[in-house]
């Protein structure tokens, strides 16, 4: 898609990311929708060979499209929406959980901790022809006042243990009396467990697993919902 093919504002966003990364709109259909999604190209010289399962502290996790986030996106997708329902996705990255929960009908929050982040997700929203999206910066450690919302999400968002404090508070928090959270992750991330461990102590947790296969691998995303404990 070209620059001047999109709505509004979304044109110029475009334009000042092509001048800092190769892109290119991929697109995604989840549960008959059809989405597109702006993606880096080029991650290799953003990556700098990093493990991202080894080294968290400065690996730019928003760069890729992640096997969890997809496998999210598609869980979302097969919900009920409810009227008036809304879902906030945290450390959403490329965001696709959350503009398929838009394009479902879910009245939906994408959010991260860089403004250029966010200016991807402004610009595949508008791709896909999506309106009505909020888009917010949320520093865990210091979050913003927020409505409480009825579904919050996040895939690939525990790397670093000094952030478990803080996102379980914005979860009591932000999360409805009677909401759930979904959350997905490749399983051989080490984090996944540990978070769990605290987080049990004020939600119910159940889980389901996935593979999936490519050309080069196979991986297993678990995604975990979470609610409430009465």
């Amino acid at each position: 898609m070209k620059a001047d093919q999109l709505p509004g504002k979304a044109a110029d966003i475009l334009k000042q990311i092509r001048k800092n990364y190769k892109v290119k709109f991929e697109p995604l259909t989840v549960q008959g929708k059809e989405l597109q999604i702006l993606q880096v190209t080029d991650i290799e010289p953003l990556l700098a060979g990093k493990d991202p399962f080894k080294n968290t502290d400065d690996f730019p996790f928003w760069v890729k499209l992640w096997e969890a986030s997809m496998m999210l996106a598609h869980t979302i997708g097969s919900l009920p929406v409810e009227p008036d329902s809304t879902l906030l996705e945290l450390g959403a990255g490329l965001a696709a959980p959350g503009l398929v929960a838009a394009a479902m009908g879910h009245k939906v929050t994408l959010s991260d901790y860089e403004p250029i982040i966010l200016d991807f997700q402004r610009v595949s929203a508008a791709a896909s022809g999506l309106t009505g999206v909020d888009f917010k910066i949320i520093d865990w450690k210091k979050p913003p006042k927020m409505e409480q919302f009825n579904t919050i999400v996040g895939a690939e968002i525990l790397f670093r243990e000094e952030f478990f404090a803080p996102l379980l508070k914005i979860l009591k928090t932000f999360l409805a009396p009677a909401g759930t959270i979904y959350l997905a992750h490749d399983m051989r991330r080490k984090s996944l467990n540990p978070f769990l461990q605290l987080a049990e102590k004020d939600f119910e947790i159940a889980f389901s697993t996935r593979k999936l296969t490519s050309a080069e691998e196979t991986i297993t995303v678990v995604v975990n919902r979470l609610r409430r404990r009465q």
